[in-house]
């Protein structure tokens, strides 16, 4: 089959229909789906060591109501940004769909994120607002912060008791909120429960076209920085082939995503695509290990799983549970890394059901996947999912024949293609060429039309699911006062398990430990990015140019 076909396969399938006014909160807090009651239980947060938070689509629908009009007498306006830093907990969704219901744009961020990553975001973002918890807010309290946007911090409860024994040492008492130490600032806190009050409960007055912003996402950039990744409302509904050809959606289904609301796989697959359809989402808060999952799925009968490779990984390697275990579970789902042949057997085997992997993206979700109509060649992607329109193509912008690599191309006119990068204009516009954005991604197609993923043709990092610019890591390395040189790289040291490694050259040959370098890092980088192993060298493999070869240094140094 020649890839210059539509490969959305326009004579069988009707285009997604993107109506002029569309808002995601409204179409997220009162679905229109058939048999749909508001009574229905829509988030479900399970914490290890404090009592499940459920909220029900009414509750949903008034609470974010009325955050909506709470921010609006605080002066936001459309497109104004609010900072979401925030753990799995139900205000959550009430702030992110309330800010959407204004016309601002929600910011949702990682609570990995250590005072200078987050500083960064909410210089960049011009964000007005920020909720977060108390602890989250006293860590941030102690960092010197360089903001001026920042004029109102909503506080909510300790929700996200440290986990590691360093911070739970440290934690200091939630009855104090130190305001940011920068004079500079005129930030003003408020309590979440208090903010929201009485205020009304019926729709602010808004209307948000379909094409409006609604959310930014920050991905790893290649300047050492991340970058805004601008989505519109209408993205919700660019998301929709895959609730057929992902999900396996069935009646009274219940979700549990591994995950945090703040990453954008998380953020489509258990937050907004669910909710769109009626659907009840569980996520979980707190320590975990590789019981966890079998348990929650057991605890809220839950029929739908979604996680990433490592944690079926974990499931199989250190757990017994079998089957009869979980028996409300009906699908499997991943996303964020490549699933190993040997584990989707491992699984099957196990659990008698299959793991239905896809291929996503910050700029555009979920394109490509496995579906149940189609049988899974194990290290396939599966299919473009029916309504996008996607292309592999050559370096020339013309379309490669079967078993041959390109890359893959979405179609500029799909609903579900992100607006632009944040700030940076000449770095969209080098994104888009002849009516396809090129995702830097590339695969090949066999003749029986399944797509095989190939990679990435930058550095990337992928590891247990997060991808990760090893220019972040080396920027902040390299401040470090005993280092030259550094690169950042991606280590596999068994299936299905890749860690990030640093190789390092010292100024004039000085001598420094390993530990001191990974502690360094700890203070200035999230959890997920900081490296794993230090390997010392004297120097890196380059190219004629200068430019290192990344490949060459991992795998002659590693031996």
């Amino acid at each position: 089959m020649n890839l210059a076909t539509d490969s959305s396969e326009k004579d069988s399938v009707d285009p997604i229909k993107i109506p002029e006014y569309f808002n995601i909160g409204d179409a997220c807090t009162k679905p229109s789906a058939p048999g749909f009651s508001m009574s229905q239980t829509a988030v479900i947060v399970d914490q290890s060591l404090q009592q499940t938070q459920t909220l029900s689509y009414k509750s949903l629908y008034e609470q974010s109501n009325r955050f909506a009009h709470a921010i609006s007498h605080l002066g936001l306006q459309k497109s104004d940004r609010v900072m979401l830093w925030l753990p799995n907990c139900i205000e959550f969704p009430v702030a992110f769909f309330g800010t959407l219901k204004l016309g601002a744009i929600a910011v949702p961020t990682s609570t990995l994120l250590t005072g200078e990553e987050l500083d960064f975001l909410l210089t960049d973002s011009g964000s007005r607002v920020l909720v977060t918890t108390q602890y989250l807010w006293r860590r941030l309290a102690s960092f010197q912060s360089k903001l001026a946007t920042l004029e109102h911090v909503i506080l909510i409860d300790d929700l996200n008791t440290p986990t590691s024994d360093t911070e739970k040492n440290t934690k200091t008492s939630s009855k104090a909120s130190p305001p940011l130490s920068s004079h500079k600032l005129n930030t003003q806190t408020i309590p979440f429960r208090s903010f929201i009050g009485q205020l009304p409960v019926i729709s602010i007055d808004v209307k948000t076209k379909a094409n409006d912003p609604a959310y930014l996402v920050y991905t790893s950039g290649t300047t050492g920085y991340p970058k805004g990744v601008l989505h519109a409302h209408r993205a919700l509904l660019g998301r929709t082939p895959s609730a057929k050809y992902w999900f396996n959606y069935e009646k009274n289904d219940r979700i549990l995503h591994s995950g945090k609301f703040n990453w954008t796989y998380v953020l489509g697959t258990a937050l907004m695509d669910p909710l769109f359809l009626g659907k009840t989402v569980v996520v979980y808060e707190g320590d975990n290990n590789a019981e966890t999952w079998p348990k929650l799925i057991s605890k809220h009968q839950c029929t739908i799983f979604i996680g990433v490779p490592t944690i079926y990984r974990q499931i199989i390697q250190k757990t017994a549970f079998i089957g009869s275990d979980i028996n409300s579970l009906k699908h499997c789902m991943c996303a964020g890394e490549h699933l190993s042949d040997e584990m989707l057997s491992a699984w099957k085997q196990r659990f008698k059901l299959n793991i239905y992997e896809a291929i996503g993206m910050s700029e555009c979700s979920y394109y490509l996947s496995q579906h149940i109509d189609r049988t899974i060649r194990a290290g396939s992607a599966g299919f473009p999912q029916p309504g996008h329109h996607i292309a592999l193509l050559d370096k020339n912008m013309l379309p490669v024949e079967d078993e041959q690599e390109g890359m893959l191309c979405i179609g500029l006119d799909d609903p579900g293609l992100f607006i632009e990068y944040w700030k940076l204009p000449e770095i969209t516009q080098a994104s888009r060429q002849d009516n396809y954005f090129l995702t830097g991604d590339y695969a090949r197609r066999d003749k029986d039309g399944y797509f095989w993923f190939l990679g990435r043709k930058d550095d990337i990092i992928n590891s247990f699911g997060f991808r990760i610019s090893p220019h972040e890591i080396e920027r902040v390395i390299k401040t470090h006062p005993q280092v030259a040189d550094c690169v950042a790289l991606e280590e596999c040291t068994e299936k299905d398990k890749n860690l990030v490694v640093i190789y390092v050259i010292t100024k004039n040959n000085q001598e420094i430990k390993a530990s001191e370098l990974i502690i360094f890092s700890t203070e200035h980088l999230a959890k997920y990015k900081i490296p794993k192993k230090v390997y010392f060298t004297h120097n890196f493999p380059r190219t004629a140019n200068g430019k290192i070869i990344r490949k060459q240094l991992l795998a002659g140094y590693k031996e």
